[in-house]
């Protein structure tokens, strides 16, 4: 006995979590974007040349078509 106890708890507890919204400043959010997109643009980070870092140019499978 107990188990149907124990099921019924962690059913509840994960009914809590699933449909649990905390309340969310979206003024807040919106400030923390726009400071983003201003750091973003002032580092001068280009990976257009480069955008694949992980590629393997010298693999069979990169000159395949």
């Amino acid at each position: 006995m107990g188990r149907g106890r124990q099921k019924a708890k962690h059913t509840k507890v994960a009914r809590d979590l699933k449909y649990y919204s905390p309340p969310t400043d979206l003024s807040a959010l919106q400030r923390e974007l726009q400071s983003q997109r201003g750091e973003g643009s002032a580092d001068g980070d280009d990976r257009t040349e480069d955008s694949d870092d992980w590629a393997d140019e010298n693999a069979p499978s990169a000159h395949r078509r």
